[in-house]
């Protein structure tokens, strides 16, 4: 129903001239309510029925040789167009008849077209093929009166009832899209909680992909508060920033933390911002980004991480908005989080171990000192210059350089994880 049921929604483009007509003075019609058809004889009415069929197939025709689209039309969706057009010349007849049953009889025109006939008709071509099946109804249903007055009336009517189609099949195609963006909006959740779950990879990619989302396009997962208890509200922050950004989204609240879904890369700084503006759509408090993943059949990697990072994030009070999972390592390992043991162990412990040259010693003795260097050296019986050089190379190692306060605690709490790792027999 949704193009068909959208002709109401674009109705008024074909009647507007008729509009200014009808409240222009001449009230013909307006005194029709309730009083049924005045200025009409029954032989005028039943000539107008008896067209019905002659009409529609006019319009078909019309609608034929202006659009080169309508001939390309496969012929049982030709035929529920002229089913379509016949019933609005038979509502058209019934209205003529009893004004007060236009509404019903507009609305259970279009509810009676086939439901995937909007498969094939656009909003746009909706619009067309109102405006040229209103022309053909102008041109001929006046024909059918008896004498001049007969035609002024049915002239007025034509224009008055192209009025009422819009209405009730606005409302119809309103219905329809609220239906169908409930729908969505359903579906959108399903899949941010087979996301945060770790459904199955082929019902995950199906539900996105009827959401319209890339399945090539690298994905991050965000987890924060939402801004309000007020879904739409929400629905508007999150959707409005994306906008901005020029990046898909994909969002569900999940009882007091706000999911979103962020697509496309966030490893360049123009790529980060991002970002940082995804996060001015989250409340108040942290907000934790994942891992960008290079599909969104592997996002849930990236939610994974970012919910175990949300729970930690509070042991570090001066975390920036939005902070990177992979920066919470240590208070991820702290709160008991495996894979943060594991990524850890992974890039600072075995890097320095592997490395040699004694620099896990250096490390170690350099932040047992306090990050005093001539302490560290008399430690170690070395020259301060070559516990310069061993903390450099460290740093190219691991990433991380014992000299910054937060580096420093990512390497103590690394090291400490790999001598409790290796004396479970894990490593």
């Amino acid at each position: 129903m949704g193009a068909v049921g959208a002709v109401g929604a674009v109705g008024a483009v074909g009647v507007g001239r008729g509009l200014d007509w009808v409240s222009g003075g001449r009230g013909i019609l307006w005194g029709m309510s309730g009083r049924g058809s005045v200025g009409l004889s029954a032989g005028t009415l039943d000539s107008v029925g008896r067209a019905s069929g002659k009409l529609a197939a006019a319009a078909v025709a019309a609608m034929d040789e202006q659009f080169a689209w309508f001939g390309r039309m496969p012929a049982d969706q030709r035929a529920s167009v002229l089913l379509v057009a016949q019933n609005g010349v038979a509502g058209f007849t019934a209205w003529l008849r009893d004004p007060r049953e236009a509404l019903r009889m507009t609305t259970d025109t279009f509810r009676g077209a086939p439901r995937d006939l909007s498969r094939w008709i656009s909003l746009r071509q909706t619009v067309e093929m109102v405006r040229v099946s209103l022309q053909v109804f102008e041109d001929m249903v006046p024909d059918l009166a008896a004498d001049e007055a007969e035609r002024a009336v049915l002239s007025e009517a034509v224009l008055r009832y192209g009025r009422e189609v819009a209405f009730a099949s606005a409302m119809s195609y309103a219905s329809a899209a609220e239906a169908r963006g409930a729908w969505d909006a359903r579906l959108e959740a399903l899949v941010v909680d087979g996301i945060v779950r770790g459904d199955a990879e082929e019902s995950l990619l199906s539900r996105a992909a009827a959401l319209g989302w890339d399945p090539a396009a690298e994905a991050t997962v965000l987890v924060g508060n939402p801004p309000s208890d007020d879904q739409p509200t929400v629905v508007y922050e999150v959707r409005s920033r994306a906008a901005r950004a020029s990046r898909p989204v994909l969002l569900g609240v999940q009882g007091s933390r706000l999911v979103v879904v962020l697509a496309g890369p966030t490893t360049d700084p123009v790529d980060r911002e991002a970002l940082v503006r995804m996060a001015s759509a989250f409340g108040a408090g942290p907000v934790v980004a994942g891992p960008t993943m290079t599909s969104i059949a592997e996002a849930h990697r990236s939610s994974s991480d970012a919910l175990s990072g949300l729970r930690a994030v509070v042991a570090w009070p001066d975390a920036p908005r939005p902070v990177r999972s992979a920066d919470l390592l240590p208070e991820r390992a702290l709160a008991g989080d495996p894979e943060a043991e594991w990524q850890l162990i992974d890039r600072v412990a075995r890097p320095l171990e592997e490395a040699g040259g004694a620099l896990q010693e250096t490390v170690e003795a350099y932040l047992a000192a306090g990050g005093v260097l001539e302490s560290c050296a008399r430690q170690l019986f070395v020259h301060p210059n070559t516990v310069r050089y061993r903390l450099r190379k460290a740093t190219d190692v691991t990433g991380h350089n014992a000299n910054d306060p937060r580096d420093a605690l990512v390497l103590r709490v690394a090291l400490a994880v790999g001598r409790l790792s290796r004396a479970r027999g894990l490593w």
